[in-house]
């Protein structure tokens, strides 16, 4: 596939889409109307970038602690490099799991999969874990909970003031 310059238009489009869309009858008319475009070209640029794989999807994003999901653990398994895929695809399709990777193991830390698991409390997130080994038939695994948040956010592109180096 080759891969097209993006636009100034379009580089607006993405900055504006990195944002909250508006809580309206028309979200993307909205955007359309504060970018300036008409909105044809904005639905068509979405789909062309959906059918792309540029944009994979846009979201609604819950704040886990503010509907009582306070413990979260990221959980680390070591699973036998045959059946990576098999496991990663049946942990991946959990409700339970919000992020699911596949890492290289280091010399002292031989966890390959990773899966984000979310709960109201450390006891429901241990629970969960349990339930996906047994599903998954793998048990060496260990889970890291958080201690403290220090940023969460979803990566920013086309950004001005990185663009323009103020941030380098």
């Amino acid at each position: 596939m080759q891969v097209q310059p993006l636009t100034q238009k379009e580089i607006k489009l993405i900055r504006r889409c990195q944002q909250n869309i508006p809580l309206s009858h028309d979200p993307f008319g909205d955007i359309a109307r504060e970018l300036k475009v008409e909105e044809e070209w904005l639905y068509s640029t979405l789909r062309r970038w959906q059918e792309n794989k540029t944009l994979r999807r846009f979201t609604a994003i819950l704040y886990h602690q503010n509907a009582g999901y306070n413990a979260n653990g990221m959980s680390v398994w070591q699973v036998p490099e045959y059946c990576i895929v098999e496991v990663g695809r049946k942990m991946a399709a959990f409700p339970e799991v919000s992020h699911c990777y596949h890492r290289s193991p280091l010399p002292n830390w031989p966890y390959n999969i990773y899966g984000m698991l979310h709960g109201k409390n450390k006891g429901e997130v241990e629970q969960i874990a349990k339930m996906i080994s047994k599903k998954i038939g793998i048990s060496d695994y260990t889970i890291l909970f958080s201690v403290r948040e220090f940023k969460k956010s979803s990566m920013q592109y086309f950004m001005p003031e990185i663009l323009d180096g103020d941030k380098l």
